[in-house]
């Protein structure tokens, strides 16, 4: 299960909120989270598939030069994945740092909660 986590836990940072390509990110969509997913950040609570999609493009849309980077390893507790990440122009110093944190039921990331760090 770890390899598993591991994999959809860079589909969501790279494949779903660093993807620009609306097609390829509403496919990885599909493919990472769970119908009912819950996503919840600083600023509020989606849930769904679609809300979540919206939720990544708006965030591209506000951000057109940054770019998602892992920030570290990613660390696997049963079924819970946690992944930090930079967010920043490419090649320069990261302007949001943050991690994630997922639940993961029946192969799809069921929960996502984003927290911003200094």
């Amino acid at each position: 299960m770890s390899d598993e986590i591991e994999s959809l836990m860079k589909a969501n940072l790279h494949e779903v909120f660093g993807e620009r390509d609306p097609l390829r990110r509403a496919a990885a969509v599909e493919r990472t989270y769970t119908d009912d997913v819950v996503f919840a950040d600083p600023e509020k609570i989606v849930v769904g598939r679609e809300a979540l999609n919206a939720k990544a493009q708006r965030l591209l849309d506000e951000a057109p030069d940054f770019v998602f980077a892992e920030g570290g390893p990613i660390f696997v507790n049963h079924d819970l994945g946690f992944l930090a990440w930079t967010f920043g122009p490419e090649g320069q110093a990261p302007v949001v740092r943050g991690m994630d944190i997922c639940l993961v039921e029946s192969g799809l990331i069921a929960k996502v909660y984003t927290i911003i760090t200094p």
